[in-house]
């Protein structure tokens, strides 16, 4: 299908800009530009009722995170939580790169959504960024009278990459190594650091996010190849999907992470787990982040808040 013609007008805007391909970046300098590109591409943040930084203990230190509560929330209730991970091949992004996203997130859902500002590579491989993740769920699963959340509704969720620690922290809870969220919103995730399906053939010049881009995040993140096969780093490869908690899932068109992301919602359904799969069939990578000129971003988000809604309304005592 035809790319949007949002999209498309920022892939124009990229090139015209002349921005170089993050692949052939520092980290550093990758950082930079991701971070300058921030008000060109995405609409003013929307007022929430709280927006405020705090931290929780991890393996190498203090975390940094951002708690939020939806506007017309009651400032006195336990909310359903939705720990957030941010996108960014674990090499770019931080509290501040999903901020709109998180504080649309807390409004359309109209709850509590805590972001996690984990490690990034390569000064912190895999798998760094997992265990970070791992300490902020216990914080708030443990803290979460102290800030003011619903114990019991605890979901998870994230973009790219933050999509594929979402879908990670969802397997260790099943299986005992972390509290166990009762629900994973995946959005466009990472799935397989193989990083060889068919679409990673169909997007190798000109998008946000290239096959060359993706390999070299993946390069930084976990160089060596074994962690690539673990499931911590590729959840794709878990022997099984069976008994995680119900989960949305989205991709798109235009991406080379498309096919992986189908395959987990396939096998998700195949093992039986309750799925909701969303191809957004003319939209490339990253399109949540550039609400300014593409505006299914806040579409999708919000389709994203009514899955995940709509479960904590069943799961309600």
């Amino acid at each position: 299908m035809p790319l949007d013609p949002g999209a498309q007008r920022v892939r124009d805007l990229i090139r015209e800009a002349g921005r170089p391909p993050l692949h052939t970046l520092t980290p550093a300098e990758a950082r930079a530009v991701s971070a300058a590109s921030r008000p060109v591409l995405q609409p003013d943040p929307p007022e929430v009722a709280l927006a405020e930084d705090l931290s929780c203990p991890g393996p190498a230190g203090a975390i940094r995170l951002r708690r939020y509560r939806g506007l017309g929330t009651d400032p006195a209730a336990a909310l359903p939580c939705l720990l957030f991970l941010h996108g960014g091949g674990w090499v770019i992004g931080d509290l501040d790169s999903h901020d709109q996203v998180c504080r649309a997130l807390a409004n359309h859902l109209g709850a509590c959504v805590v972001a996690v500002d984990y490690r990034l590579a390569p000064e912190h491989v895999f798998p760094a960024a997992v265990e970070d993740c791992a300490a902020a769920l216990r914080f708030v699963a443990a803290e979460a009278a102290a800030l003011g959340i619903d114990a019991s509704r605890i979901a998870v969720g994230g973009d790219s990459a933050g999509g594929n620690l979402a879908a990670v922290l969802a397997l260790m809870g099943r299986d005992g190594a972390v509290p166990a969220p009762g629900f994973q919103m995946l959005l466009y995730p990472v799935t397989d650091l193989a990083a060889n399906t068919p679409s990673y053939l169909r997007c190798v010049e000109g998008y946000p996010l290239t096959t060359a881009t993706m390999r070299w995040f993946i390069d930084h993140y976990a160089p060596d190849a074994a962690h690539r096969i673990d499931w911590h780093g590729s959840p794709l490869r878990a022997a099984s999907l069976a008994g995680l908690p119900p989960a949305f899932v989205m991709t798109c068109g235009h991406d080379p992470l498309a096919d992986e992301g189908i395959a987990y919602a396939r096998r998700l359904d195949e093992e039986g787990v309750h799925v909701a799969h969303l191809h957004v069939a003319d939209q490339m990578h990253a399109y949540l982040t550039m609400g300014r000129f593409i505006p299914a971003s806040e579409l999708t988000l919000r389709q994203a808040a009514a899955a995940l809604r709509l479960h904590w309304e069943h799961a309600a005592p």
